[in-house]
């Protein structure tokens, strides 16, 4: 069997596409001046907190897109208020440790017409052990630790939609049932696609719950289930058409390899560091949201629109 020439694609959106990566690189930060800056009393007993959870959110999205410790934030935050005009107070770095651990980050995301498909996949990222080179050089002396990031991205908008922080030792299939359930319910799901270790009985329940569509290959090794439920005959027609038209005509013929593009998210994902500054698993949880946050907030700048020519 003769290899397929290679396809040719075209950015058709050049000219909006060129501004967005410009004003990536803009130093220029927008900052609401009607923002609450300030938390307002709740009425619970207690002293209140002073800043309110945006106020938090703002500098520490500020130390993620930087790269500084949390001394440095304050000190960056400061220099922003006085240029922008507003006499706000600057949280001190204790203060933000501390808020960080409970903040929960509003994370925006772009809602297209239609139904919603979804792309799903995980990724490890480090956040305590030593150094690459220190551990060739000398050896390890202290365990290396990753953590692992689940991700669902919308395939229209580019945006991540739903996101799980979980340890290394939870699998991919466990996780996906969650991911749907940070979708609103009046939003309709229309595929989820995913990669072999997705390939479960839970995880074909979970989409078909949502009235979603399982965009997922099935083992090489998979055989036919025993069909005693909706979720088992769905799986059982995907092997089944796998077995007809073969691998890889199955994965051309169901949109299969758009799933490339969450993979290159996952790269995005680690372009703010290969590992997390916070070793709390509350204060990390907060830390990839707001990565994912500001993921988002980039991408709503302007993608490219890229289609084949050949």
């Amino acid at each position: 069997m003769t290899k397929s020439e290679a396809g040719r694609y075209r950015t058709t959106n050049w000219k909006s596409y060129n501004a967005a990566l410009k004003q990536r690189g803009s130093l220029l930060i927008w900052l609401d001046k009607g923002m609450a800056w300030l938390a307002t009393r709740a009425g619970r007993p207690g002293r209140p907190p002073v800043f309110s959870d945006a106020a938090i959110q703002f500098c520490l999205m500020l130390k993620v897109l930087f790269g500084l410790p949390l001394r440095q934030s304050t000190g960056m935050v400061a220099s922003i208020l006085e240029m922008a005009g507003p006499d706000w107070p600057v949280s001190d770095f204790s203060t933000l440790s501390r808020r960080q651990k409970t903040l929960a980050v509003q994370i925006s995301g772009r809602r297209a017409s239609g139904p919603l498909n979804l792309l799903v996949d995980s990724t490890g990222i480090k956040f305590l052990g030593d150094g690459e080179w220190l551990a060739r050089k000398h050896g390890t002396h202290r365990r290396r630790q990753y953590r692992k990031v689940h991700l669902a991205m919308d395939t229209a908008t580019g945006d991540i939609r739903a996101v799980e922080f979980t340890s290394s030792r939870h699998g991919d299939s466990p996780v996906l049932p969650d991911l749907p359930d940070q979708i609103p319910p009046d939003e309709q799901i229309g595929t989820v696609t995913g990669d072999g270790a997705f390939d479960t009985r839970r995880c074909h329940t979970a989409i078909l719950e949502r009235g979603g569509t399982a965009v997922i290959p099935i083992r090489r090794n998979g055989r036919l289930w025993k069909e005693d439920c909706s979720a088992a005959r769905a799986r059982n027609d995907i092997l089944r058409a796998t077995r007809r038209l073969g691998r890889a005509n199955w994965k051309h013929w169901s949109g299969y390899h758009v799933r490339r593009r969450i993979e290159a998210r996952m790269r995005c994902l680690k372009s703010f560091g290969e590992r997390i500054a916070s070793r709390d698993p509350d204060r990390q949880t907060a830390e990839v949201h707001i990565r994912i946050a500001l993921m988002n907030r980039f991408n709503a700048l302007g993608t490219a629109d890229i289609e084949r020519v050949t």
